[in-house]
């Protein structure tokens, strides 16, 4: 069936989540489907940054800390991030970046199974989050291992009595596959291992429910689905019967029993609060709530439906534009396998994106072959879906992929 810019049109007529769009500042001309890399701007953050720095910071000065709530801010946002993920209040703490809270996870959890070595994760899992098992795997020197596997032999044979922890993302950043989080989580608890969910590509865009699945551990970030902004400061999850008993392997003041009580040694805060570590980023944190309360905004039974919806139509979209162009959907064709974005394989991908963005619809490219196009329900409309498609059709028909200046590779893809 042909899918018409006129039947797009009703959707958006339809859309319960419209009026959000108004909450962003997305310029004109623009069809923007790069939120899973970085969401867009909310209208209201700018102000709110501002109130920060010229009233909290500039007037209140170091006083801000207690007067303005700087030093709260960290768990309190934690917690309205907690209602997006499916966790308890006091569970959620925002720190650090995804990655550095992952070295403390993943360090903790390696400490709570001492007779264990094997980290198991997926080969196409974000590189980062290898880099870092690798990193701490050498750092231990213990004979600790990364093990990787392919995605789908995951819940079976490779977690065994030797897996100390299971990390993986939830929905995967190349192809936007994503996991059966509650029959993985509870096959690696059949094996004694515990859980890392990577929630990067998940948090505000589709439904998780950490603490109903019984997970472990989790970390995600602030720059995507939450819209924060650019390295926005990034959350990690403990379940609260693991938070006392967990070991951290870096100990900063904040994640003291009495911070400014100075001591010499280490006493370990209660519950989330020692996963802390260095003071807070309140400029960014500041950006980061904005963000966050829109999302809080749309529930996430409708934000999952129109994502489904717009994925689902868009991935049609493209195959039919793109038929016997040389294109390959590396998305799942069932929607309940695919998180909130839709990837092509093409041998030009790189130079294609490129075009594309020249046209004013931005996605991204991701090697070796992937264009990558996010869905964000929050402020991605129908017509958006078909307009793009339309642009691809064009810079296939004109060869545009192939000009000069589309075939050079810059340093952010």
């Amino acid at each position: 069936m042909t899918i018409t810019r006129t039947d797009l049109e009703a959707l958006d007529r339809a859309d319960a989540l419209a009026p959000l769009r108004e909450l962003f500042a997305l310029p004109e001309g623009v069809i923007y489907l790069d939120g899973n890399s970085l969401g867009a701007l909310p209208k209201a953050t700018p102000a709110r940054v501002a109130e920060v720095v010229q009233r909290e910071w500039g007037q209140g000065l170091i006083r801000s800390w207690n007067d303005a709530g700087w030093m709260a801010t960290p768990a309190r946002v934690g917690d309205k991030i907690a209602k997006l993920v499916g966790a308890a209040s006091g569970s959620v703490m925002v720190a650090d970046s995804t990655s550095v809270n992952l070295f403390k996870l993943l360090g903790a959890a390696l400490a709570a199974r001492p007779g264990r070595r094997v980290i198991v994760s997926e080969r196409r899992n974000f590189p980062t989050d290898l880099y870092i098992a690798e990193g701490l795997a050498a750092l231990l020197d213990q004979g600790h291992e990364l093990r990787l596997v392919e995605p789908e032999g995951i819940a079976a044979a490779a977690i065994g009595e030797d897996t100390a922890v299971v990390m993986l993302t939830h929905v995967n950043y190349h192809t936007g596959a994503m996991h059966d989080m509650d029959a993985i989580t509870r096959a690696a608890h059949e094996k004694g291992a515990l859980m890392l969910w990577d929630l990067a590509h998940s948090a505000g865009a589709v439904p998780v429910d950490l603490a109903g699945c019984d997970v472990d551990l989790a970390v995600g970030c602030g720059y995507k689905f939450l819209n924060g902004g650019p390295g926005a400061p990034a959350f990690l999850y403990v379940a609260p019967r693991l938070q006392d008993a967990l070991r951290y392997p870096l100990t900063g003041w904040l994640g003291h029993a009495a911070p400014f009580a100075f001591e010499t040694g280490y006493r370990p805060g209660q519950g989330i609060a020692r996963t802390m570590v260095g003071t807070p980023p309140v400029l960014s944190l500041a950006a980061l709530e904005v963000g966050i309360d829109i999302a809080l905004q749309a529930p996430m039974d409708q934000l999952r439906a129109k994502s489904v919806r717009q994925t689902t139509i868009f991935a049609e979209l493209l195959e039919q534009v793109g038929a016997g162009q040389g294109f390959q959907l590396a998305s799942p064709r069932d929607a309940g396998r695919r998180g909130s974005q839709v990837c092509l394989a093409h041998g030009e991908a790189y130079a294609i994106m490129q075009a594309l963005i020249g046209r004013g619809v931005i996605g991204d490219f991701r090697a070796p072959d992937i264009l990558r196009f996010g869905i964000t329900p929050l402020y991605t409309r129908y017509v958006d879906l078909f307009d793009a498609a339309e642009a691809l059709r064009a810079v296939m028909a004109g060869e545009e992929w192939q000009a000069p200046e589309h075939q050079t590779r810059r340093a952010v893809t």
